[in-house]
């Protein structure tokens, strides 16, 4: 009998030295590059990848497409940081306080949620989101309401009366990003090549046909969210102690459920690296549109004039039109990229080999 994590196929041991040689040259980044914005950049590109690879668990692999995962995101960084502010608990206990409560709450929401498919279990899932959201609104006593929770120091790392860090700079929080992205890329990896990935996919195709063929759809669901939910509330500790501040609108926003989803569409929803890809396209570009640099360069180039209509609204509201440019990205995508940038990019490669043979 198969083991549920069983043997996985064979790579080629070009894509293993190519997958090699990035991990170091990521590992050395911090060394030659010390650009403090760079590095916040990669940070944020690291929970990025983190969030849309835990999401793609359970919507890539599964099927069911939660738009409601800002709920453990929030759930990770409430537990990490109130633990850490009002009982001076490290964060990386904390962060496994969050896991844990994490999936607590994912069992709970799935026994619901999961008795409802298609766009009722997404309904159902951005309604959880935002009973956690209105929830941390309003007990205040316990989430310290709107005001937030604003950090004022991060205890340092030490074993064995060994100083490791005190995290007095980005480079601690970028090494722990990267590890978690690795974690989280080995374990999609190892389970899109198991016996449980294979239920994971076969309910994703045909739930009946899955269920017909003595697959136990709810017990799967719910491993699917557990492990998802988990990872996610990894994502939102790591986000919570490197920022330093978190409040309902942050890390509990509708907004962010979408975006989580976004990095997942527009990479590749079901793949690998998929998730990679989307962050990559999504945050340089948030970053962009946020500091106003896409209308500083048409400007500064003389492609608009400063002095035109054109030009005074990418001045005064590219920067809040994130909404509208991630809309019409995604539009682009599903019009002409229907399976993900990284579909695209395998499509055109084999139409490329087709030409040469």
């Amino acid at each position: 009998m198969k083991p549920l994590f069983g043997t996985t196929r064979g790579i080629g041991a070009l894509s293993v030295m190519a997958g090699l040689a990035v991990v170091v040259l990521l590992f050395l980044f911090p060394r030659f590059v010390e650009n403090t914005y760079a590095l916040h950049i990669m940070i944020l590109i690291f929970i990025s990848i983190i969030m849309g690879s835990s999401w793609n668990l359970l919507g890539g692999y599964t099927g069911q497409y939660s738009v409601g995962h800002a709920a453990y995101f929030g759930m990770g960084a409430y537990t990490t940081m109130m633990l850490m502010q009002f009982r001076q608990v490290p964060p990386w206990l904390g962060i496994w306080c969050g896991m844990a409560a994490a999936l607590v709450v994912a069992l709970i929401i799935g026994s619901i949620c999961f008795r409802l498919r298609g766009p009722y279990f997404v309904l159902a899932s951005i309604a959880v989101a935002e009973i956690f959201r209105v929830s941390a609104l309003n007990l205040k006593n316990v989430t310290n309401g709107a005001e937030g929770i604003l950090t004022t120091e991060i205890p340092p790392l030490k074993i064995g009366g060994t100083l490791i860090t005190d995290f007095s700079s980005k480079v601690p929080f970028y090494y722990a990003g990267l590890a978690f992205v690795l974690l989280v890329i080995m374990i999609t990896w190892l389970l899109q090549n198991s016996k449980l990935g294979y239920y994971f996919q076969a309910i994703r195709e045909d739930q009946d046909a899955a269920h017909s063929l003595g697959i136990s759809l709810t017990f799967y669901k719910n491993a699917a969210l557990s492990l998802s939910a988990v990872l996610t509330s990894l994502a939102g500790s790591l986000y919570a102690v490197y920022v330093g501040f978190i409040d309902p609108s942050t890390v509990l926003a509708l907004d962010l459920s979408v975006q989580i989803v976004l990095i997942c569409i527009i990479g590749g929803i079901g793949t690998i690296f998929g998730p990679v890809i989307g962050a990559l396209v999504l945050v340089p570009l948030s970053e962009a549109l946020r500091s106003n640099m896409i209308g500083e360069s048409l400007i500064n180039s003389g492609i608009v004039k400063a002095d035109s209509a054109f030009g005074s609204f990418l001045t005064e509201n590219l920067s809040h039109a994130h909404v509208l440019i991630y809309g019409v990205l995604v539009v682009v995508v599903i019009l002409f990229m229907p399976d993900g940038v990284l579909g695209f990019a395998k499509a055109l490669a084999a139409r490329k080999r087709k030409e040469v043979v």
